[in-house]
């Protein structure tokens, strides 16, 4: 699935921080018929003619770019023979209020806006070409009560650049480790002592869960490496069902010897890699998500019964994967904070379920409040983080 396909996944279930469309037309609301009301107009969207429509007495020349507040119903449609993006955009704040992506030649797209008092324009994207923008529209004060639609300014893949070299170095500091832990447990199997190779592949494993924000880049040996929990296993699943199950030392340490070797082979690839910056602020979200969707439910696990350890490591991957973030959403995401808290109160609920000797109760065994506790404090998580990906979209700067 494509980075912007997982965000438009990610706006399906929470709802849409700017409004986005990214097929060729949507139609939020039935087209009308006769007379328009006064808060629906038909907008251009061209090289000559971007925003006309609205504001500016239907493009007939007559008004004074100006129109009530509240909400908006903008009919956009691309006059050109080429596909287009269209920004609605704050003059002042440079916030946008509505990013239509992929607007077919002659396609149209029906959405709606609230927006208060201010000055907004019409801005057009053709591809490869500079920005063309529209005239001014005053906008009047919103009716009392109105829910305004909240609007961000633009992050461009150049201000992800950095944050995706950062986060790079950040992964590469850590296989070296991430090795040497996969060395031990090797160690261990060679000498026999498998009670010692099971507390250092717990180890291992959760460093390599740290690193989930850069899973696409590990590739074919990433997908070995985190193998199936079940069937055909490699990797860390196929170590973890032979330490859990019985098997012989012999058979561990060779398995354990074949995870050095993908682990070499990922630090040899990594060194290379070229992290997308366009997918790094969809990370943090998503390894969250993983651990609801997969690992509190069981299903990534191969024997140890470890899934809250491997929960834990997650929420450490997802606060690796936010904090490269943090200048950029400061200035824009007004619950970053709320956010990273949310990620600290998750870590301190599952790792209550740490004993002192290093053990972690079982999902089976979890009382049911306590369970009902981890799953509130990763949901609330992975909705507080799914605006990070909308706000850090990468657009062009109108």
């Amino acid at each position: 699935m494509s980075a912007r396909a997982r965000l438009t996944a990610i706006l399906a279930v929470v709802g849409a921080l700017v409004v986005v469309a990214t097929v060729l037309a949507i139609a939020l609301r039935p087209a009308a018929t006769g007379a328009a009301a006064p808060s629906a107009f038909d907008v251009a969207a061209g090289m000559d003619d971007c925003g006309r429509g609205w504001g500016d007495g239907g493009g007939s020349g007559k008004g004074a770019h100006q129109v009530a507040g509240g909400e908006q119903t903008l009919t956009v449609t691309n006059t050109t023979v080429a596909g287009i993006e269209v920004y609605l955009q704050a003059v002042d704040s440079k916030r946008v209020y509505l990013d239509l992506e992929n607007l077919g030649a002659g396609a149209h797209a029906t959405v709606r806006v609230t927006l208060g008092a201010g000055r907004y324009r019409v801005v057009c994207l053709p591809a490869d070409m500079d920005p063309v923008r529209g005239p001014t529209v005053a906008v009047g004060k919103a009716p009392p009560g109105s829910q305004l639609t909240p609007g961000v300014v633009p992050v461009t893949r150049n201000d992800l650049i950095p944050v995706t070299k950062v986060y790079t170095d950040w992964v590469g500091s850590r296989i070296p480790v991430l090795r040497a832990q996969a060395a031990a447990v090797a160690a261990d199997a060679e000498e026999g002592d498998l009670a010692a190779a099971r507390r250092d592949w717990l180890t291992a494993h959760s460093t390599y869960q740290t690193l989930g924000g850069a899973y696409d880049a590990f590739g074919e040996v990433g997908d070995q490496l985190d193998g199936p929990s079940h069937g055909d296993r490699t990797g860390f699943p196929l170590v973890e069902a032979q330490l859990w199950s019985g098997a012989p030392a012999s058979t561990v340490a060779a398995s354990a010897q074949a995870l050095v070797t993908l682990v070499d082979r990922l630090q040899a690839q990594f060194a290379s890699a070229q992290l997308d910056p366009g997918e790094v602020a969809l990370r943090a979200h998503e390894i969250v998500e993983d651990a609801i969707q997969r690992t509190l439910t069981g299903a990534d696990d191969a024997g140890s019964h470890t899934s809250l350890a491997t929960v834990d490591a997650q929420l450490s991957g997802a606060e690796a994967a936010l904090a490269p973030l943090h200048d950029i959403l400061a200035s824009r995401y007004d619950r970053l904070t709320v956010t990273q808290q949310a990620l600290a109160d998750a870590h301190a609920i599952v790792e209550a379920q740490r004993s002192a000797d290093g053990t972690w109760t079982p999902l089976g065994a979890l009382e049911r409040p306590v369970r009902e506790r981890i799953d509130a404090a990763l949901d609330r998580a992975v909705e507080l983080l799914a605006p990070v990906a909308a706000i850090c979209d990468p657009r062009r700067e109108p």
